[in-house]
């Protein structure tokens, strides 16, 4: 197969398989609403389509980090709600409000920066209250949560604030039987019963990222936030791969040959000579290269398939391209036949486990740091169709 010839690269983002996903994700809790979390253009796939898609699929709430990139899903006219999490001093408090975001505190600071914006804005703000229940980032300490909790309500009481969600973060549910999640579980239950004798009457409690919602019913609450899992990556090898849980991987990375070479044997290849071909052979250019988010640790390991087999990225992986060696006929590679470095895996392809296997890293970072000059093609999105124009069958595997 060739690609278009405009493009060098790009990464297929496939919604229908996005929608699959939330919807198994939504069986997995039943009882819950589902924050599809959108956070850094939705792990590198898009947010606003990706957004779209997991609203079409009955995700109620989107989660972003930063206000940012909240105010950006508002100003592209996504709705649901919208909850971000990522605050610093002087942050968009009052921009935040006007948007209807639901906006996280973890502290005092915070809820007086954002009581203060209420009173300029001339409405309440929605915010919900963080735990540090043991991750040990963001969230407010148990020793200090009767104090946040007492200013929260005396600025409910005051009509500056409303208190929309208490919420924590696990640090291990990607590590089956970690003691720390039932001590974090018992802890989030001890700091909600606490609040919620104090006054507080949130709409939804919640602490399940995308290995609890998978694994750890009990912790699902009123509301479950995937993230990953939503893209069709697992959490965790230790939980299982994304087919056991439903799930589909949603991008696949291709790029199109650059050059096809005969070089002899004793070849140096890329910077450093780390690889030198042992035979005559074929060299394949791959344009593609570290500046495109292609891990520089994959040097000499990451897989490609090219030419209906599986390659190894041969030396170090360049700024903008890489080379892989085809063997001594080539494999009928031409200029312009297709190189995926990972997608789904169920077309032979390798995954992005594989390439964080190959970098030694997770398979988050892999899709996550795919550069801006990759262009994303949204595949399916029901929001680019015109009337009358048929709409993909989310169950048939020939429209993923």
């Amino acid at each position: 197969m060739t690609l278009n010839a405009h493009f060098r690269a790009r990464a297929e983002i496939d919604l229908a398989a996005l929608r699959s996903n939330v919807r198994a994700l939504r069986a997995r809790a039943p009882g819950s609403a589902v924050m599809a979390v959108v956070k850094s253009d939705a792990y590198g796939h898009g947010m606003v389509p990706c957004a779209r898609a997991a609203l079409d699929a009955g995700a109620t709430w989107l989660g972003t980090a930063t206000p940012e990139e909240a105010l950006a899903l508002r100003a592209a006219g996504v709705g649901g709600r919208v909850m971000c999490w990522l605050w610093t001093p002087g942050g968009p408090w009052r921009e935040g409000i006007e948007a209807g975001l639901d906006m996280s505190v973890s502290g005092l600071w915070a809820l007086r920066e954002v009581t203060a914006a209420a009173k300029e804005a001339g409405r309440p703000a929605r915010i919900q209250l963080k735990a540090d229940t043991g991750l040990g980032r963001n969230g407010c300490q148990p020793a200090d949560w009767a104090g946040l909790v007492a200013e929260a309500r005396a600025a409910e009481e005051a009509g500056t604030v409303k208190v929309t969600g208490l919420w924590s973060h696990f640090a291990c549910a990607d590590e089956p039987g970690h003691p720390s999640i039932a001590l974090q579980l018992a802890a989030f239950k001890d700091l909600v019963a606490y609040a919620e004798k104090e006054g507080i009457e949130p709409e939804v409690r919640h602490i399940a990222n995308s290995p609890a919602t998978l694994t750890l019913p009990e912790t699902h609450f009123d509301l479950v936030r995937p993230g990953i899992a939503v893209y069709g990556v697992s959490p965790s090898p230790e939980l299982g791969t994304p087919a056991s849980f439903g799930l589909r991987p949603v991008m696949t990375l291709k790029a199109s040959v650059a050059l096809v070479k005969q070089v002899p044997a004793g070849h140096g290849v890329s910077y450093g000579h780390h690889y030198v071909t042992p035979d005559e052979t074929t060299l394949g250019l791959v344009p593609v290269g570290y500046a495109d988010g292609i891990p520089r640790h994959a040097s000499g390991r990451g897989p490609v398939l090219v030419g209906g087999a599986w390659r190894r990225v041969a030396g170090r992986v360049a700024m903008d391209q890489f080379v892989v060696d085809l063997g001594p006929d080539g494999g009928a590679v031409a200029e312009g036949s297709e190189a995926v470095l990972f997608g789904a895996g169920d077309r032979g392809e390798p995954t992005a486990q594989d390439w964080a296997e190959a970098a030694d890293t997770i398979a988050y970072e892999i899709v996550t740091r795919i550069g801006t000059r990759v262009p994303r093609v949204h595949l399916n999105d029901l929001h680019d169709l015109h009337d009358g124009d048929e709409r993909p069958d989310d169950d048939d595997p020939d429209d993923h």
